[in-house]
């Protein structure tokens, strides 16, 4: 099995809704992304996946949320914008893009608020 991981930054503001802390205001993160995709075929010149492909996948997905309030996208009007739904939201939306690549599959994404803080989601 080979891991492909591509990394990521984005900036944003958000807030935490029903929170009891400082993060129920709105404030902003510097947030890194790295995203992970697996697969066992490599292609006839030996890749699973171009690299440049999937950051280009990952730079799309982030430009969804990049320089905005979170809450306001689409997306986050119902859902809190914790670490943990945006982990799975990119998730999701990188899965989108690898759909029609039938030997690549996504293994997880982590989303770090901070330096010292971050989430991981895979299904």
């Amino acid at each position: 099995m080979y891991q492909l991981t591509v990394e990521d930054h984005f900036s944003s503001a958000h807030q935490l809704r029903g929170y009891k802390g400082k993060c129920e205001n709105l404030h902003g993160h510097n947030w890194h992304v790295m995203v992970t995709v697996k697969g066992e075929k490599l292609n006839q010149i030996g890749l699973l996946i171009d690299f440049h492909e999937l950051k280009k996948s990952l730079k799309e997905t982030l430009s969804q949320i990049d320089h905005c309030n979170i809450n306001e996208t689409d997306y986050f009007k119902e859902i809190n914008p914790s670490s943990e739904h945006l982990a799975r939201f990119i998730y999701n939306e990188m899965e989108r893009h690898l759909a029609d690549k039938n030997e690549v599959e996504m293994e997880s994404v982590t989303v770090f608020e901070s330096e010292t803080s971050r989430c991981r989601y895979k299904k």
